[in-house]
């Protein structure tokens, strides 16, 4: 079952309320998709820090219902 990318924008908005959130999809057939996530949160955080960030957002989501997300996280410029 594909998951939509509004639904994959949600689920990180509710776990990272500061994000700034792009996803694509990157074959249309909603299983593959690219994210980049900024958010000033992530300040001060590693980056697989920020990415456990994004994946503990989408709440075990990651290789079952979503396939595949290449995943880009950053740290607004100030």
């Amino acid at each position: 079952m594909a998951m939509a990318a509004d639904e994959i924008e949600a689920l990180i908005r509710a776990g990272i309320p500061d994000a700034r959130i792009e996803i694509t999809d990157l074959r249309g057939d909603g299983d593959h998709y690219a994210a980049r996530v900024e958010a000033e949160s992530f300040r001060g955080l590693s980056r697989v820090k920020q990415h456990q960030a994004v994946y503990n957002a989408l709440g075990g989501r990651m290789g079952g219902v979503l396939h595949a997300l290449q995943l880009t996280t950053a740290v607004p410029n100030s």
